[in-house]
Formats: structure tokens, sequence, C-alpha cells
């Protein structure tokens, strides 16, 4: 079961098999950027939540990774400055759901599922996408819509990630980095984990720091713990997209690659079994 774990963690970390479309939110009403498949209807979606102080930018090979494998993924580029709104930031990525399930996007008119919706974060953002799936916490009833949520290196929010988790029957995936000084399991991803009201996952990325999932260069490095590393960022990319196509879009294939253990990705808690059995 490793060996094939491994195999299908090495398979997802590269590029996928469709072509990439990139698109310009603020053309619609909301600054940010949107990637999708060149082709496709009814696809899944993902609205990706930026970490603090960090561009949209820094992290557009996630979002096209996860495009060249059949899901329209988005990130609006609000919220970036030094003092955000954690609560106006999750609003905004429910409102980037919004705009990739009602409109047609690219020449051919690539379509989203709104069955099939889910959505992501490093860092803050991570925290406001645990905000934004939780209903009542600014995003209204339809926060029940999301089926999954996947964070990296999450942080608490204002108000809290832990109170949303408990609100939150979406399945949910987390991860968080070992050598993370600004954003430590304890205190962050472990117990937004352990009162997840859902199925939910915490992995361990050994090395990660805080920045690591992070593309090029950027100045808040100099405020901010860590660097890009290559390693953790495919890493990253592979869980996340295995996650978001067992959840959204239904497809087993990958499932095995979530279910089992990994010293590149090991388990920390996951209390998936215990509510599947109960």
């Amino acid at each position: 079961m490793a060996s094939t774990a491994k195999r299908l963690l090495e398979q997802l970390s590269r590029p996928g098999p469709y072509d990439v479309l990139r698109g310009d939110l603020a053309l619609v009403g909301l600054p940010g950027v949107v990637f999708t498949p060149s082709t496709g209807f009814n696809l899944p979606a993902v609205a990706f939540g930026h970490g603090w102080l960090q561009p949209p930018g820094r992290y557009h090979g996630l979002l096209r990774h996860l495009a060249s494998w059949g899901i329209v993924a988005a990130a609006p580029a609000t919220h970036g400055g030094p003092l955000p709104s954690h609560r106006l930031f999750a609003a905004d990525l429910r409102s980037t759901l919004d705009l990739v399930t009602t409109l047609r996007l690219g020449p051919d008119g690539i379509s989203v599922d709104p069955t099939k919706l889910g959505l992501a974060g490093h860092s803050i953002g991570g925290g406001a996408a645990i905000l934004a799936a939780a209903p009542g916490e600014g995003a209204g009833d339809d926060a029940r819509q999301v089926k999954a949520v996947a964070t990296v290196a999450a942080t608490q929010t204002m108000p809290p990630a832990t109170t949303a988790a408990r609100k939150i029957t979406a399945v949910g995936l987390h991860l968080a980095g070992d050598d993370d000084l600004l954003a430590p399991a304890k205190g962050n991803a472990e117990v937004i984990t352990k009162e997840w009201a859902g199925p939910a996952q915490l992995r361990m990325i050994p090395k990660m720091t805080h920045l690591g999932v992070t593309e090029g260069t950027h100045w808040s490095r100099l405020l901010l713990q860590g660097k890009p590393q290559h390693t953790v960022q495919r890493r990253v990319r592979a869980l996340f997209t295995a996650f978001f196509l067992t959840t959204l879009a239904g497809d087993d294939t990958y499932r095995e690659l979530l279910d089992t253990d990994l010293k590149a990705a090991r388990i920390e808690y996951d209390n998936r079994a215990a509510l599947t059995n109960a």
C-alpha cells in the first residue's frame, strides 16, 4: 500500500493532462486570478486564500497545477496588507466561488458544477478558508455547499478558525510543517483539525517552513520565516490534487494516497474512519 501511495504522490506532483488557461477576475469586479483546464463542463472548483502579505502570484504554480488536473482554481487578490480583515477575506473567497460558478469561463464556455466546490489557503488564507466554509462565519448559509477544505500552514484568525471548524461538516485536509516557526501545528493546524466537525486529517510535511509552499521571491521574506522549497511545493500540490479529485470530482483513483501514512507526509491525526463508522 505504501508503494502505491508513493507512486501516486510522485504522479500527482507532476502536471496533469490538461492544457491550462489563465484569466483575470478583475474583469468581473474582483481583483484576482483564475486558472482553468482548457476544456470541460461541470468541473470542480477551488477558491484559494493567500498568506499574510503574500500576493496570489506566489501560488500561481499551485493553481496552475490544480487546473492541469481538471480543477478550476481561483484566488482573490484582496486583503494583502499588514492588517487584513479575516472575515472580509473569507467573504471574498465565497465571492470567488460564486463568480467561477455563475460565469462561463474561457473561449469554449468552460463551466463549474455548483455541487463540486472547495476552499483552500495558506497561512491566514487557510484560516480565512475555514471561516468561509463555516455557516454563519461571514459566508452565509451557502457555506454548506462547500464539500472540501484544504489548508497548508493555517493560522488562527479573528473570529477564531478553531471555533469555525466546529461548524464545518465538509471534509478537511490540513498540512503543517515540522519547521514552521510562525504557524506551528500546536495551536494552529492541530487544534483546528481536532475541532473539525466533519471528517478531517492532519499531515506533517518534513522540513517545511512557513513560506515553503510559496513561489518566487518577495520582500516579505525579510519579515517571515522560511523560503520557497521545491520539495514542499511538490508534496503540497500532490496532496491537494488527490484530495480535491477525490472529494470534489468523485475520483477514487487517488484515495490510496490520502489513506496511507507516508514519511514524506505523515499522518498526525485522522478522524475519518471514526466518523464513517459512527
